[in-house]
């Protein structure tokens, strides 16, 4: 077996001003050393600064140069000897993003426990966004990203945070299809309700609903005798409730941030194309599916027309939209809240569950329960600097 190469791990740490990198490196430049690895932070202020290399046959020199370097711009300077690459970092690979409101050190703390616990690393830390959640990503190296996503769930919901793991790579910035439900993810409470509140019968619908929504009563069925209970409900009600509706906050952001990053989206829905399809139009959205009321001479007959948009059919739909998009069904991401929303989530390369029911979040890959529907941009490993960018270039129209 080779006899891997002495490395000299150089710490550098001070008040951070313009130059300070150039000038360090600059003192490297005369030596014979191959850069292995680096990493610069700067906090309030205060640069850390780390560069591995390779040890040149000079080492007494090269030390004598950083150390009067460090000296020559006001930093402390730390050198240490070893042998090898940055390894770990090359083999099980992982983004861990937390997310928190407020973000405290006892959970980063047990989060970073777990992680040990698994026999993996943290390589890097950084933080993604400050408002309206805190949010940082950690990059892992050294276990499986099964394992630690499995690892991590837990300890999440212990600590009343959010974490989300992904397998690091390509993938990551790959253009994606994102697809959302529609009520209660999408927008704010149930479409069904709000007709049943203008129907009179919104306890008995709010009572099937939450039977559906929990898993226990198929949806199908659910959704034919909510209907039924709509019978005779004047059309313009849809028209009615279709301005009412509002979005979930962050939606908006989350739907232009995604579409000017080339992201296509769809949403699908267990609720009603008159209701949905006018949401999808207005925000930009590429593909919709939903159930369609029956009208006949201007009234809902309480029934629905052609197939309904079940449990089964919602993932059915996630793949034709991931078909008609041209986008791998493991680069697909799918949000939802409800237990109709479990073979979509499964389904799709990233299951998102957003505020939702405890079968749901413990089956999704990741769970959100933050208010915003935008802090999902931060999953996907979009910072919120790269938010406001985009934000100020749509503004001015660039």
């Amino acid at each position: 077996m080779p006899t891997q190469a002495r490395t000299l791990l150089v710490t550098l740490t001070g008040r951070d001003r313009p130059g300070v990198t150039s000038a360090f490196f600059d003192a490297l430049a005369p030596f014979c050393v191959d850069i292995l690895d680096v990493e610069q932070v700067v906090l309030r202020g205060r640069l850390v600064l780390g560069v591995l290399m390779t040890v040149p046959q000079d080492e007494i020199r090269l030390r004598t140069a950083i150390e009067k370097a460090a000296a020559s711009l006001g930093m402390d300077v730390e050198l240490a000897t070893g042998t090898g690459d940055n390894l770990p970092r090359r083999s099980g690979r992982s983004h861990v993003t937390v997310l928190g409101q407020p973000l405290r050190p006892r959970a980063i703390a047990a989060i970073a426990g777990r992680i040990a616990d698994t026999g993996a690393n943290i390589d890097r830390i950084v933080r993604i966004a400050r408002y309206p959640v805190t949010a940082i990503e950690l990059d892992v190296s050294g276990t499986d990203p099964a394992r630690l996503r499995s690892a991590l769930a837990v300890e999440a919901a212990a600590q009343q945070v959010d974490v989300a793991v992904e397998a690091a790579g390509l993938h990551r910035r790959a253009k994606r299809l994102v697809v959302l439900d529609v009520d209660s993810t999408l927008i704010q409470g149930e479409v069904i309700e709000m007709l049943a509140a203008r129907a009179g019968c919104l306890d008995e619908v709010a009572r099937i609903t939450a039977a559906a929504m929990h898993g226990e009563m198929d949806f199908a069925e659910s959704l034919r005798r909510r209907v039924a209970l709509l019978a005779g409900v004047d059309a313009s009600a849809l028209d009615e409730v279709r301005e009412e509706v509002r979005l979930t906050p962050g939606a908006r952001t989350l739907v232009r941030i995604l579409k000017r990053l080339g992201y296509q989206l769809g949403v699908v829905s267990g609720g009603f194309t008159q209701v949905v399809e006018p949401i999808a139009t207005e925000l930009g959205i590429d593909f919709a599916a939903a159930n369609e009321l029956e009208v006949v001479d201007g009234r809902l007959t309480g029934r629905v027309v052609g197939r309904i948009v079940d449990r089964a059919e919602k993932a059915a739909a996630l793949r034709r939209f991931a078909a008609m998009a041209g986008v791998p069904l493991q680069l697909t991401v799918a949000i939802g809240d409800g237990a109709n929303d479990l073979d979509m989530l499964a389904a799709a390369g990233l299951g998102v569950a957003f505020n939702a029911k405890p079968v749901v979040r413990q089956a999704a890959d990741t769970a959100v329960t933050v208010p915003y529907l935008d802090a999902i941009l931060y999953l996907l490993g979009i910072s919120r600097e790269e938010v406001e960018a985009a934000e100020a270039d749509a503004e001015a129209g660039t």
